[in-house]
């Protein structure tokens, strides 16, 4: 991997809107107009364009004079459809820039990476975290972030759904955005600007891997990541796009290593999901948890092993909500192909109307669910009254990093790099910059 020649910088999509408010605090100019700007400002859209100051504008970009300047969004909503929704207002370090998309205006925040990262790490883990769990997840940032912008051939196809009749297979890619590189919620990575707690820690595990990234044959890897595996981890396509990499395969969260199960084979997965088998992941220690998850994270109190119960009649309900066609009264569910991790690819949806087969993991855990269902991880059991109970393991698609494994294993002593090359199997770590 060649080195680059400077850091980069990046471009977070933070929220859309008709209306935006926000503040300056400390000194901010406009690039359009040149006009110095500070406290309370709004923008609103307006016959395709952006009315700001009486006068309409294609694009808006604000520069702060200082390096101690930063700006708050206010109503940024964060958690977007999953169960701990809402919102809040928000600080940023860097450029503002607001652009038109459609018919609403778009807030961008422009800051360097590594400024970027000292966010993202506390706004995805407690700033009380470990270092060693801090430092593993500032490389898997750093390499998801930079992946597509400095590989851009690896892009996954653009195709991202598949219709018939009878089925829907749809996945959800991470280069949906056109106008900025990432955006500042859970479809990208939890980015918060300064709104979060960030420790001395933080920037300690930002600076002492400044400029590193995971690697494989000479570029950057796909640095995947979620909050539980479950015990097993997925590899790429059952979630995504049908491509392998060898660096996310299936692993079992323990070390030393063991083999893996097969878990694509119903009984296995039946068996598994039903048990507790021991892994970094499989803990109910509070201090680690509170190190890992923010607060509204740790609303979720059950996710290596959990259970989701639906009335027929409710379970019918949700999925002609949640899927925009009416099966009538769902009669089965029934898995027709599983990932590495037990993760359900296809699951066919018999009702009284209709049967369709619907994937891959995400929009099987949308389907059933009014958020998203904690993983596609389940194996299902019906009553004799025609109610139904899904028994689950982990939280999230279960593709490369563990979370909560990770931060067990910083909790046990293992270094970043321990952590790192546990889940990414044959992947090397470099410095791209300096």
């Amino acid at each position: 991997m060649n080195p680059l020649s400077c850091e980069p910088h990046v471009t977070v999509g933070i929220m859309s809107d008709v209306e935006i408010c926000f503040a300056f605090s400390g000194a901010y100019h406009c690039e359009q107009t040149g006009e110095p700007l500070s406290g309370m400002q709004r923008v609103r859209w307006q016959e395709g364009q952006i009315y700001f100051h009486d006068r309409l504008f294609d694009r808006l970009v604000f520069i702060p004079e200082t390096e101690t300047a930063f700006f708050t969004l206010h109503e940024v909503t964060i958690g977007i459809q999953f169960h701990w929704e809402r919102s809040e207002n928000q600080d940023f370090s860097g450029t503002l820039i607001f652009i038109v998309e459609e018919n609403h205006i778009t807030a961008i925040n422009k800051l360097p990476v590594e400024d970027y990262l000292f966010s993202v790490i506390a706004s995805e883990m407690s700033a009380t975290a470990s270092l060693n769990l801090l430092k593993a997840h500032a490389v898997i940032s750093r390499s998801w972030l930079l992946s597509p912008m400095l590989n851009p051939v690896d892009n996954n196809a653009s195709q991202t759904e598949w219709r018939t009749e009878t089925s829907l297979i749809k996945w959800y890619e991470r280069d949906a955005h056109s106008h900025f590189d990432v955006c500042a919620d859970d479809h990208c990575q939890r980015y918060q600007g300064l709104t979060k707690a960030r420790t001395p820690l933080v920037r300690q595990a930002i600076t002492e891997t400044r400029g590193e990234a995971l690697t494989f044959d000479g570029k950057i890897c796909d640095a995947r990541y979620s909050k539980s595996c479950g015990g097993q981890s997925e590899c790429f396509r059952t979630c995504w796009a049908e491509a392998d990499y060898p660096y996310l395969q299936p692993v079992a969260d323990i070390l030393p290593a063991s083999d893996t199960v097969d878990l694509t084979t119903e009984a296995n997965a039946d068996r598994w999901i039903r048990s507790e088998p021991a892994a970094f992941c499989n803990t109910k220690d509070r201090t680690i948890l509170a190190q890992t998850l923010n607060n509204y994270d740790q609303e979720t109190t059950d996710f290596y092993r959990w259970r989701v119960s639906y009335t027929q009649q409710a379970l019918s309900d949700l999925i002609r909500r949640r899927s925009g066609m009416d099966f009538g009264l769902i009669q089965e569910l029934i898995p027709l192909e599983r990932g590495t991790s037990g993760r359900i690819v296809r699951l066919k949806i018999v009702g009284d109307c209709r049967t369709m087969t619907v994937g891959k993991e995400l929009e099987i855990r949308k389907w059933l669910s009014e958020t998203h269902l904690y993983s596609s991880a389940f194996v299902v059991d019906k009553s004799s009254d025609n109610d139904f109970t899904l028994i689950g393991s982990g939280w999230g698609h279960g593709v490369g990093l563990c979370q909560i494994g990770a931060a067990v294993m910083g909790s046990q002593g293992y270094s970043y790099r321990d952590i790192l090359l546990h889940y990414f199997r044959g992947a090397c770590i470099e410095k791209l910059y300096k």
